[in-house]
C-alpha cells in the first residue's frame, strides 16, 4: 500500500491481453474511458430524441448535457456513488447529473439500465468488428504478396503429415488465405446484421415511453428510430426483452472463434515448416530464442498466435451458454461472463491478427530446405509418372506397379537404415524400365500440377474482390514479447 492507502499497481493482477498482446487501438475501444463516454452519449441521444418528439426538455438543458458529455468522466465521483448505491449505471448517472445540474431532471427519462449498457455494448462490438475486418484485410493482403512471390516454388506436399505429391509454397499460403476470406465474409456479415437495442423499456414492451408520450404509439416508434440513428445504427432490433438477445453475442464470438481457427491452423503449419527448415517467422537481430540454448530460433510468434486462438475458441462456449440460459425477459447472470468474454474475445483476436500480420509481412522462405526435403522423397513422388511412361513404352501396368512397389519398399528400408534414397538407381538397373527417361520423370516441373495457375486465378478473382469490398487497413501495431 502507498501513503494514500492505495494498492501498488504491481501488487494487482493486470490482464496481459491489454498490457502485452492486443493493439493500442483495440485496448482503447474496451477501456473504461471509452465505455463510459459512450454511456453518456447514449443518454444524450435519448434526451435529444425525446426533445425532438415534444417532451418538455429545454435547449438550455440539452446544452448543459452536451457540455458535460464532451467533458471528462469523473471516475472518482462515480466510484463513490457506486460504493454507496451498489449500482454502476445509477452511479454514473448521478456523476453525470452532478456535471450538468440543469439537465439532471431529464436524464434517463423512461429508460432502464439496459438502455445504456446494451446500446453501448453494441457500439463497442460494431467498432471492434470494424477493426477486426481491417486487420483481416491487412493479413490477407500481406499473405497474398507472399503467395504470388512463391507460386512457382515447388515443395513437398503433406497429407496425414506424411510426404505426398508436391505443391508449391504459394499454393499452401493460399490455403491460409482462403480460410481468412471466409472469416472476413463472416465478420462483415455479423457487422451488417448488427443493430441498436434502441429504447424498449424494462421488459421490452416500451410501456414507460408510451406513458411519456401519452399513448402515442407513432412517437414511441419514432423515438426508437431516432435513438438508433443517433447511435450510428440503421435500425434497432424489432423485439427485445429487457436486453437484446444474447444470441447476438454468441454469434459474434463464434465469428471471432472462426478467425482463431484459421490463425491456429496457419500457425501450426508454420511451426511444422520451421521444424523442417522450409519457412520461418521473422527473427530479429538481437532476439533470443532460448535462455539456455543460444542457437535456438523458436517460432515464438506462431506459438503465441496458436495459444491465443485456443483461448478465444474456448470463450465461444461460454457465450453460447450465456445465450442459452437467459430466462424470460432477462436474468443478470449474463453480466459477469459478458464483462469477461466480450472484451477478451476481441482483444485476443486482435492480438492474433497483429502477430499474423507481422509474420506475413516478414515471412522467411528457405529454398534450400524446401529443395532438400523435396529431393529426399522425389523418386517416390515421381513413381506415378514413371509408371505411366513405362506403360506407354509397352510395359504391363500391373507388372510395372509391382516392380515399383518392391523397389520402393527396399529403398525405404535403406533410408531407415541411414542411407540415401536409391530408388532411381534400382529402377535404372531394372530391364522393365529400360525405355523410360528417368531424368525427365524426376523433373519437378509439372509435379505440382496447376498449383501456380491456381494461385494466380485465386488472387485475381476471390482475393481481389474481397479486398476491394473491405478497403480499410489496420494501422501497424507493435508486437511485444
Amino acid at each position: 500500500m502507498n501513503a494514500a492507502g492505495q494498492a501498488d499497481p504491481k501488487d494487482v493482477w493486470e490482464n496481459p491481453l491489454a498490457s502485452r498482446y492486443a493493439s493500442a487501438e483495440m485496448t482503447r475501444l474496451w477501456s473504461d474511458n471509452h465505455r463510459y463516454r459512450l454511456w453518456r452519449q447514449a443518454w444524450l441521444a435519448l434526451a435529444e430524441a425525446e426533445a425532438e418528439l415534444g417532451l418538455p426538455i429545454t435547449r438550455e438543458q440539452l446544452d448543459d448535457l452536451r457540455a458535460a458529455v464532451a467533458g471528462p468522466v469523473d471516475f472518482a465521483r462515480a466510484a463513490e456513488y457506486e460504493r454507496r448505491m451498489r449500482h454502476d449505471v445509477f452511479a454514473h448517472l448521478h456523476a453525470l447529473g452532478d456535471a450538468c445540474p440543469k439537465a439532471r431532471p431529464i436524464l434517463h427519462l423512461g429508460a432502464t439500465s439496459a438502455f445504456v449498457t446494451d446500446n453501448t455494448d453494441l457500439v463497442l462490438i460494431r467498432e471492434s468488428l470494424d477493426l477486426v475486418a481491417a486487420r483481416l484485410a491487412t493479413v490477407i493482403e500481406r499473405l497474398t504478396a507472399r503467395a504470388v512471390e512463391t507460386k512457382d516454388l515447388v515443395c513437398l506436399g503433406r497429407t496425414h503429415l506424411q510426404p505426398a505429391q508436391p505443391t508449391t509454397i504459394g499454393k499452401r499460403i493460399c490455403l491460409w488465405i482462403h480460410d481468412l476470406l471466409l472469416d472476413l465474409e463472416e465478420i462483415t456479415h455479423r457487422r451488417k446484421l448488427l443493430r441498436a437495442r434502441g429504447v424498449k423499456g424494462t421488459t421490452g414492451t416500451q410501456a414507460s415511453f408510451l406513458d411519456l408520450f401519452a399513448g402515442d404509439h407513432a412517437r414511441v416508434r419514432r423515438l426508437d428510430e431516432l435513438v438508433a440513428a443517433r447511435l450510428g445504427f440503421h435500425t434497432s432490433y424489432e423485439v427485445t426483452g429487457q436486453t437484446y438477445t444474447r444470441k447476438v453475442d454468441s454469434q459474434v464470438v463464434a465469428a471471432l472463434a472462426g478467425v482463431s481457427e484459421s490463425a491456429h491452423k496457419a500457425g501450426n503449419d508454420l511451426r511444422l515448416a520451421a521444424a523442417w527448415g522450409e519457412l520461418e517467422e521473422p527473427f530479429e537481430a538481437e532476439q533470443v530464442g532460448s535462455s539456455a540454448m543460444p542457437y535456438k530460433r523458436n517460432p515464438m510468434r506462431a506459438e503465441r498466435m496458436c495459444g491465443l486462438a485456443r483461448f478465444v475458441m474456448g470463450l465461444a462456449a461460454t457465450a453460447g451458454q450465456t445465450a442459452a440460459v437467459q430466462w424470460m425477459e432477462r436474468t443478470l447472470d449474463d453480466s459477469a461472463p459478458r464483462r469477461l468474454v466480450l472484451p477478451q474475445a476481441f482483444l485476443a483476436t486482435d492480438a492474433q491478427l497483429v502477430l499474423y500480420a507481422n509474420i506475413a509481412g516478414g515471412l522467411v522462405v528457405l529454398p534450400g530446405g524446401i529443395r532438400r526435403n523435396l529431393d529426399a522423397h522425389l523418386p517416390f513422388l515421381a513413381s506415378e509418372r514413371i509408371l505411366m511412361a513405362a506403360t506407354t513404352a509397352g510395359g504391363d501396368r500391373q507388372t510395372l506397379h509391382e516392380s515399383i512397389r518392391t523397389h520402393s519398399h527396399a529403398a525405404t528400408a535403406r533410408i531407415r537404415a541411414g542411407h540415401d534414397n536409391d530408388l532411381v538407381q534400382r529402377l535404372a538397373s531394372d530391364p522393365l524400365f529400360a525405355g523410360v527417361d528417368l531424368g525427365s520423370a524426376l523433373d519437378t516441373r509439372g509435379l505440382a500440377g496447376r498449383a501456380a495457375e491456381q494461385v494466380e486465378e485465386f488472387v485475381q478473382g476471390a482475393v481481389r474482390t474481397a479486398l476491394a469490398e473491405c478497403p480499410a487497413r489496420a494501422v501497424e501495431a507493435t508486437v511485444t514479447v
